[in-house]
């Protein structure tokens, strides 16, 4: 197979579909015999994922390795940014925490030099073994305030003289003046990087665009490559918040209804991503009391602030509304920071978390946490409950939980350890994240309600479906003529 060039998609802004647009093309290159690999220096997210080895990246690029065929590796991020609070966020080099930082002193301070030397090295390294590797930029390529100190965006391109895509979401409106502005701001090194425009989000009929390809193409001397449609029927893990927004609704009859509690800085979403593609589950985010209390099934999700949440959902009467829920008969379970909120009492006598160093949780659940610097980050096999199948998860917190009453652990590991608790079949609460996506999780979960229907739903395969009916999108979509030319090493 022909040694192809890098391939790297950058934007006008953020979520304009870069992730997505990514995994689509990672797929292809796997559907066309090649051996791709994802790639992005520099990323800001709360959901993230545990590597093989035990390290921790953002959960984007552990999706679009699974798009690739492969196993995910830190090289494929090398720098995670998961913001504590407004201002700060937790610097995760090379899949380990090096520590807390402002936004102001990590942007602001000189160890971008340092940060770009580990991102071109975990580049190169991955180029050793995969063919092409696909880089995914950040935000906007001419954010100039920043520009100088941007390791994410043309700075790698350059680096690693990659095919460059510009995309732009046509659905926000202003596509010209954006794809113009984006490149027009480049320098000429820059701007000679980027060899297409990809068009995404496009609704309605395609043939409608075909004059405003010829303007952008005169305008910035650049081929519009493709016109991506906006579709609703492919669902990709989305590793950005924003996209909860979409989200929220009431409950319905004639499905669970599944409530996933909003918290302020919830942490890996996409733990319900199967329950949201499950056709006997309705699942929506709420710190409404009415919906709380409409709700078969609550969950409390992972955070990247325990604590501080747990006193917003207390402060706000949402912690009231959940102990109701589950004094009712409904199914309350919480992960991994949930799962924390979920006991007795929380404490952080080191002060991890911030100035709060000791706070009584729902007490749902009869254990104590305590909250410690040294973040546990692995993959794991597990046997729920009394259940034979083999499940599958990772754990990422920073904390340890102990039970004050009888162990009636959750959870047994293949590595001899037991982790969770269980107070009876309404109840339950793990630091398992993935804990969803094994099919006798979700059975038993689900068990008990009218009018289910028996059968199965198989998440891993609905995503590799999902995988290809993106590929099949962009295929159409894309001049792949032109794409393979660009790549070409000729």
């Amino acid at each position: 197979m022909n040694k192809l060039k890098p391939l790297m998609l950058v934007g006008t802004g953020s979520d304009v579909g870069k992730s997505i647009v990514n995994t689509g093309f990672c797929r292809i290159l796997l559907q066309d015999g090649y051996n791709p690999a994802p790639f992005k220096a520099q990323n800001m997210s709360l959901n993230s994922f545990a590597t093989p080895e035990g390290f921790e990246i953002g959960r984007a690029q552990a999706v679009q390795a699974e798009a690739c065929g492969i196993s995910c590796h830190t090289d494929m991020n090398p720098i995670l940014l998961k913001p504590t609070n407004d201002k700060s966020s937790q610097v995760v080099l090379n899949g380990k925490p090096v520590g807390t930082q402002t936004a102001y002193d990590y942007f602001m301070s000189n160890n971008k030099s340092a940060l770009f030397e580990e991102a071109k090295a975990a580049f190169y390294r991955l180029e050793q073994q995969y063919n092409p590797i696909v880089l995914e930029g950040a935000g906007s390529i001419s954010e100039l305030n920043l520009k100088s100190r941007d390791i994410t965006n043309m700075k790698m391109a350059v680096e690693t003289d990659a095919v460059t895509y510009l995309i732009a979401d046509i659905d926000k409106g202003g596509v010209f003046a954006s794809v113009y502005g984006n490149i027009a701001l480049l320098d000429e090194e820059e701007r000679n990087q980027i060899k297409g425009i990809l068009i995404n989000k496009f609704r309605g009929d395609i043939h409608l665009f075909k004059e405003g390809k010829n303007i952008l193409e005169d305008l910035t001397g650049k081929p519009v490559i493709g016109v991506l449609p906006y579709f609703r029927d492919i669902h990709i893990e989305e590793e950005d918040s924003v996209s909860l927004e979409k989200k929220f609704s009431n409950a319905q009859t004639g499905k669970v209804n599944c409530a996933v509690i909003l918290l302020p800085r919830m942490a890996n979403f996409t733990d319900f991503n199967v329950l949201e593609q499950d056709p006997r589950v309705h699942l929506y985010y709420t710190n409404n009391f009415k919906e709380i209390e409409n709700a078969d099934i609550v969950i409390i999700p992972g955070s990247k602030n325990t604590i501080s949440d747990l006193q917003e959902l207390k402060n706000k009467g949402i912690a009231k509304a959940i102990i109701n829920a589950y004094k009712n008969g409904k199914k309350v379970i919480g992960i991994c920071g949930g799962y924390q909120m979920m006991g007795s009492v929380i404490a952080d006598p080191k002060g991890v978390e911030g100035n709060i160093k000791k706070i009584n949780g729902l007490g749902l659940l009869p254990i104590k946490t305590v909250i410690t610097e040294e973040k546990l980050t692995e993959q794991c096999e597990f046997f729920f409950k009394n259940y034979n199948d083999t499940c599958v998860g990772y754990e990422i917190h920073m904390g340890k939980s102990s039970a004050l009453e009888d162990e009636n652990y959750l959870n047994n590991l293949s590595n001899g350890k037991q982790e969770g608790y269980t107070l009876d079949e309404n109840c339950w609460g793990s630091y398992i994240h993935g804990i969803l996506d094994n099919s006798v999780v979700i059975k038993d979960l689900l068990s008990g309600f009218e009018a289910i229907s028996e059968n199965e739903f198989n998440y891993k395969t609905f995503k590799e479906e999902q995988y290809d009916k993106l590929a099949d999108v962009i295929r159409k979509s894309v001049d792949m003529k032109l794409f393979y030319k660009h790549l070409s090493q000729e």
